[in-house]
């Protein structure tokens, strides 16, 4: 197993592709720290893994807020003695222009998505450095790389993340620390299908169906192979890769 006696923190790692990430690294034999903000279905889904003998804890954690998240490190800690790797996943999507997108949401849009990350990173990346060092993979998307209209917020942030992940990438590899990022294309997650009720609420299959027509391999992705990337990226199979941005797009980003 990749990943046996390894512990594992997983920001949004009760749903979508952070669900994904927590079930992919259980199989591979981690010690999986989930952080949530909904405590009921991060429970759900620690109960899911330990009914197949994996382990796994919940930890309900607002990555927004540095009271929140110095718990969750200390939480890893206490339950597993140390931190091997960080998949700073969770986030949110918002909608809008600079014109319409109102304060309130730009400022929430930041502070989980890119606050969120540096909380999290600032209090977890100690732990991974005094146990000789790990892998930490950043969620950014195709949203970073190219963009839509109106979601100026989102696209800030990821495209941020991508920056980040490279100057993390200098600052921690005297440490063994190796950090990537991983960009998604459009995946069939709860937070898609949220997206497709909002713009066709009479038939959110067709909105799914026609982001998926957008990518030359003809369909959306799965949170399954997007957590299969960011497995790879945290192992030793990738252990010369640091500041990389890998896209699992299923080819969205390569036409003109």
């Amino acid at each position: 197993m990749l990943f046996a006696g390894k512990v594992v923190v997983v920001t949004g790692g009760a749903a979508g592709i952070g669900r994904a990430c927590s079930e992919a690294f259980a199989a591979e034999g981690a010690k999986v720290v989930i952080a949530d903000v909904d405590k009921e279905r991060a429970n759900a889904v620690v109960r899911t893994l330990q009914d197949k003998g994996q382990t796994a804890i919940a930890v309900p954690t607002d990555i927004s807020i540095s009271a929140d998240v110095a718990r969750l490190a200390q939480a890893a800690v206490d339950a597993f003695d140390s931190i091997d790797v960080l998949v700073n996943n969770a986030g949110i999507q918002t909608y809008g222009s600079v014109i319409t997108t109102d304060e309130e949401i730009w400022d929430r849009t930041i502070n989980v998505n890119l606050k969120g990350l540096y909380l999290v990173s600032k209090y977890c990346i100690p732990h991974i450095k005094a146990h000789g060092g790990g892998s930490v993979v950043n969620m950014a998307s195709v949203q970073g790389l190219a963009s839509q209209k109106n979601v100026v917020a989102y696209t800030a942030t990821k495209g941020a993340i991508i920056a980040m992940t490279r100057t993390m990438a200098l600052d921690h590899a005297k440490d063994n620390i190796r950090v990537n990022a991983v960009s998604p294309g459009s995946v069939d997650t709860p937070m898609l299908r949220w997206a497709a009720e909002k713009f066709v609420p009479e038939n959110p299959e067709v909105a799914v169906q026609d982001w998926g027509a957008l990518h030359p391999l003809g369909r959306v992705g799965k949170a399954a192979e997007v957590a299969q990337g960011v497995v790879f990226l945290a192992s030793e199979k990738a252990s010369f890769i640091t500041g990389a941005n890998l896209v699992i797009d299923g080819g969205l980003t390569i036409g003109i």
